[in-house]
């Protein structure tokens, strides 16, 4: 508690330096206001300017979004007022929704959101009945040890699960932005999960070298995947993918959806397997 404390009078100091004033940015940290009208975003920033943040923090959740981009809590709050918004709530509907959000624990599956796979890569049969989406991150530990047991879940339900990955590289991960583009490089060649479990088994020592070594070793086309890489084609689908994550709710990784309803709890086999048993029971 106390080093993030540290951490946030540095970022909050730096900020009030650099003449950022809370009360009147138009554009949060890791807040996506697209497809709102004008009326809707001020209606979200009127909230989000005078609502508090339950991180502990003693600050408002705009304040907090900008002062301390990395707290997940105001992330959370903030996405969850632009959904209220883009439903057509007015402002008092979504400051008495937040207020009641702020103060209770989410329960393990929230209510299901619309995320799109298309073109994704997945395991699993493509007209599977349960589908689980996963926004993850190649340098994060708790990604690595949830892979592992989202593996384990395909296997033990090998007609009904379809696993979906999206990328959600965190800015503290430096190589994590790179390792999403390579491994959508290895997607367009059919190498998609061959370079994913390469990632993971090594997730301590991703750097570009050892991605062009663990590349050669699933057999790609060097040529191709290295000028793919060079020239950061995937870098704007990775980006959109994490903002995709935000706006559902998203707030660090692994994140899992299932049948796009956000489970907040940890991914092992133990855990999601009655969901998904109970899932298939209803024929959702």
């Amino acid at each position: 508690m106390i080093r993030r404390s540290i951490l946030f009078l540095a970022v909050a100091l730096l900020s009030l330096a650099q003449g950022t004033d809370w009360k009147k940015v138009d554009a949060l940290p890791g807040v996506d206001f697209s497809g709102l009208s004008k009326s809707q975003r001020d209606a979200v920033l009127a909230v989000l300017r005078t609502e508090p943040c339950a991180c502990g923090c003693a600050m408002k959740v705009a304040e907090c979004r900008v002062h301390d981009p990395a707290c997940g809590v105001s992330r959370r709050l903030a996405a969850f007022a632009v959904r209220d918004a883009a439903s057509g709530k007015s402002e008092a509907a979504i400051r008495a929704d937040l207020d009641r959000y702020a103060k209770q624990p989410p329960p393990l599956l929230e209510p299901a959101v619309k995320l799109s796979i298309d073109g994704a890569p997945f395991k699993g049969p493509a007209n599977a009945k349960v589908t689980i989406v996963e926004f993850s991150d190649f340098q994060c530990p708790y990604c690595a040890k949830a892979a592992v047991e989202a593996a384990e879940l395909v296997q033990k339900f090998p007609r009904d699960v379809k696993l979906v990955f999206k990328q959600f590289p965190l800015e503290d991960h430096s190589q994590a932005a790179l390792a999403a583009e390579a491994s959508l490089a290895a997607h367009a060649q059919g190498k998609f999960w061959p370079l994913h479990d390469k990632l993971y088994d090594n997730f301590r020592q991703i750097n570009y070298a050892r991605i062009l070594a663990w590349a050669g070793e699933t057999g790609l086309d060097m040529k191709r995947f290295r000028a793919e890489l060079d020239s950061h084609k995937y870098a704007a689908r990775v980006h959109a993918e994490e903002q995709e994550g935000e706006v559902a709710g998203v707030e660090g990784t692994p994140t899992f959806f299932i049948d796009g309803k956000k489970f907040n709890g940890v991914f092992e086999v133990g855990a999601i397997a009655p969901i998904v048993e109970e899932e298939l029971k209803h024929g959702r």
